[in-house]
């Protein structure tokens, strides 16, 4: 008789019931998708295997949590990034971690990231979402609203991997012009300008979009210095990772240049979101700031290919 794993699911699964049908199958299921810290630190010792995804998720496997996972072999998350994760604490208890960081031929498939830092984009340049309220504030006047064209503009690639380059291709379709800034491409398409100095490629764009890797080497990349090479007005858009902008200085730079907006999908520390500094400016300078929450990836088409693929390589690893 094959064994069957206790496999503890935090990560909403109501709209994929073949996944969740697939692990039914393989694992004895315990799913929780609204857990709270207190109670996985309850029962995170009865578990084999964890399946995630730090969208909504309000779980940091840390040390504190693997310490009291003592049973726990594996670690599954449908996503790409692993910033809900200690992988050094997870490395030191033999903890083995299945993501999708690696997994290009699912990957490539998913294009719902770049197309919400375009919709970011749009939605900027042109206030739809002030233009809105004020609809709705039973107002009927488009002169607060006036926008850009982007035909007009210059666009800034910050990374030039899939997401960028999605990204790109979009805005070169919409008429933008593309610069790009990756050290570690040496080819870009033949119709965007590849730019060896941040300095000077910071200083041309009107529009930075955020598609670089959350590391240590990136983390809070854009920063005071970065920052002042930026044009006054221009738009910064991040489908990235919060933890890649030093927040406290994009905001002093926000409340320096009245012209300027942040659009971004992510924020450091988005468990206690509240608390952040960006968030609570929001409230205040709705026309700045616009965030959506870590929503980039969540469409009905990503979650299916991510979490299937996630699944069916859990399962084949218990094979």
């Amino acid at each position: 008789m094959v064994k069957k794993y206790k496999l503890l699911i935090i990560t909403s699964l109501d709209d994929l019931e073949d996944v969740y049908t697939k692990l039914k199958k393989k694992f004895i299921i315990t799913y929780e998708k609204n857990i709270t810290s207190k109670r996985i630190n309850k029962i995170i010792h009865n578990y084999d295997v964890v399946f995630t995804n730090p969208n909504n998720s309000k779980i940091y496997f840390g040390k504190s949590l693997l310490d009291k996972a003592t049973k726990l072999k594996l670690i599954c998350t449908a996503s790409t990034g692993t910033t809900h994760i200690d992988l050094e604490k997870l490395k030191l208890k033999k903890i083995k971690l299945i993501s999708l960081k690696n997994k290009r031929k699912a990957i490539n498939q998913i294009t719902s990231t770049s197309e919400h830092a375009l919709a970011l984009t749009l939605n900027s340049l042109r206030n739809l979402n002030e233009s809105n309220r004020s609809v709705l504030n039973n107002q009927w006047n488009y002169e607060k609203f006036i926008g850009r064209q982007i035909n007009k503009l210059n666009f800034g690639i910050l990374g030039y991997g899939r997401l960028g380059k999605n990204y790109s291709r979009y805005i070169n379709a919409l008429g933008g012009k593309v610069h790009v800034y990756d050290p570690y491409k040496i080819k870009v398409n033949k119709n965007y300008k590849k730019h060896s100095n941040i300095k000077l490629f910071l200083k041309q764009i009107d529009v930075l979009s955020i598609h670089i890797h959350y590391t240590l080497e990136n983390h809070k990349f854009i920063n005071k210095k970065l920052l002042s090479y930026m044009k006054k007005n221009i738009l910064i858009v991040n489908t990235s990772r919060g933890e890649v902008v030093n927040e406290s200085d994009l905001l002093i730079f926000l409340k320096k240049n009245k012209d300027a907006k942040y659009s971004t999908d992510v924020l450091s520390a988005e468990i206690n979101f509240k608390s952040n500094i960006l968030f609570k400016y929001s409230l205040k300078y709705k026309n700045k700031l616009f965030i959506t929450p870590h929503v980039g990836g969540m469409t009905y088409d990503a979650r299916k290919i991510a979490y299937n693929k996630a699944t069916d390589d859990l399962i084949r690893y218990f094979k």
